[in-house]
């Protein structure tokens, strides 16, 4: 066996190509302040016609609610608040429809019943409208008992609280002043329009593949059930395609509109791995990094169907056996976000490890596949080859 992880990784790389899991894909692994792995490869395009370089930037979905949650955590710290404080404190408006005792901890570990909207008339991109909706709606008591995920609404509240915090500015600009920018990363929540002839299409999962686990899709197919509803609240921006479009890739959409390259998705994590700290920069006070890795909530998610586990504002490995079931490498420690169709970034504070994969052919399902584990198990396999 290969003792090297950058060789690992590399093979288990192009063996995806091999197999025909990629269009165009890219993963960066950083340890300890070095990137130590940095491969790219294939196609931008769904023609296959313009190579995938280190330059290229592509959608995260999902893996944006980590980039939300750093700065969420951030601002929080920064004005001498806490994961206990109420979210009614900084945003009265929120204390409506029986949510005054609702704590940040909860909203951010996904434990708040906020995972869905009543309300059906909305879109993804009326932030103020969706705001106001998020302001009315009781909470669903099921996904409030545990995790319930919030596909949609969580971006929304976690950049509420930020604008509220931090005078009115949005996350995403909020993303670029205190990370992104400082960082040098080529990672956006609304991507310049400069930027936009980098991205690459992202093209949607092949017909056939299993769509998740027997109960979500289940629950997928029911028009009344929280889970559609969650996936399906606000609306718009359903079909795949139209993420490819320039008012979408510009469209500061905090819980699913990330667009950058792994090599940056991995440095951020990098840093958070590192406790914050970066070139002598502390980019965060000493409580963050703490809730960051500390889980808040733990169980059977009434929304994804399956259990989940979350600290404040990242995933975690769900296990409670002491063994890690490979979500996120082999740290139970370890904490990051996946995004729909296969991307994933995370930070292993006990190895030193920022992970970053991207890639725009989609597989079915909101959680990583096959591809990513490949790369994983790759990454972290033993050296010794037990």
């Amino acid at each position: 066996m290969c003792s090297d992880p950058a060789t690992r990784l590399r093979l288990a790389f192009e063996r995806n190509f091999t197999l025909g899991r990629e269009v165009g894909a890219a993963v960066s692994v950083w340890q300890d302040g070095c990137e130590i792995a940095g491969i790219c490869g294939g196609f931008r395009d769904a023609a296959r016609e313009i190579p995938w370089g280190p330059e290229t930037l592509v959608l995260i979905w999902s893996a944006t609610k980590g980039m939300a949650a750093a700065c969420a955590l951030h601002a929080i710290e920064r004005a001498g608040l806490g994961l206990e404080t109420r979210v009614a404190e900084v945003w009265p408006e929120f204390a409506r429809g029986g949510k005054g005792g609702i704590t940040i901890g909860r909203v951010l570990s996904h434990s708040a019943g906020l995972g869905a909207l009543d309300r059906t008339d909305l879109s993804v991109m009326d932030h103020e409208g969706v705001v106001r909706a998020i302001e009315e709606q009781v909470p669903f008591a099921d996904a409030a008992a545990g995790p319930g995920y919030g596909p949609r609404t969580f971006g929304f509240i976690v950049d509420e609280i930020v604008r509220r915090i931090a005078g009115g500015i949005p996350l995403g600009r909020y993303w670029r002043r205190e990370f992104g920018d400082p960082l040098g990363l080529d990672l956006w929540i609304g991507l310049p329009e400069a930027e936009h002839s980098r991205a690459a299409t992202i093209l949607p999962p092949r017909a056939g593949e299993p769509a998740g686990s027997p109960s979500f899709v289940e629950a997928m197919g029911r028009a009344d059930s929280l889970t559609r509803k969650a996936f399906a609240s606000p609306g718009g921006l359903a079909a795949v395609s139209a993420m490819n479009s320039p008012s979408a890739r510009s469209a500061p959409i905090p819980s699913m509109g990330g667009i950058g390259s792994a090599r940056s998705l991995a440095k951020f994590y990098a840093m958070l791995a590192a406790g914050g700290r970066w070139e002598g920069v502390s980019y965060f006070g000493a409580r963050a990094p703490g809730w960051m890795s500390a889980r808040l909530s733990r169980g059977f998610d009434q929304i994804l169907r399956m259990e989940t586990s979350f600290s404040a504002g990242f995933m975690m490995d769900p296990s409670d056996a002491g063994k890690p079931c490979g979500l996120l490498g082999r740290s139970l420690r370890a904490f990051g976000h996946p995004g729909a169709g296969g991307s994933l970034g995370f930070a292993d504070p006990d190895s030193g490890i920022g992970f970053g994969y991207v890639m725009n052919q989609m597989e079915a399902g909101v959680l990583p596949g096959e591809r990513t584990r490949a790369l994983l198990r790759a990454l972290y396999a033993p050296e010794d080859g037990r």
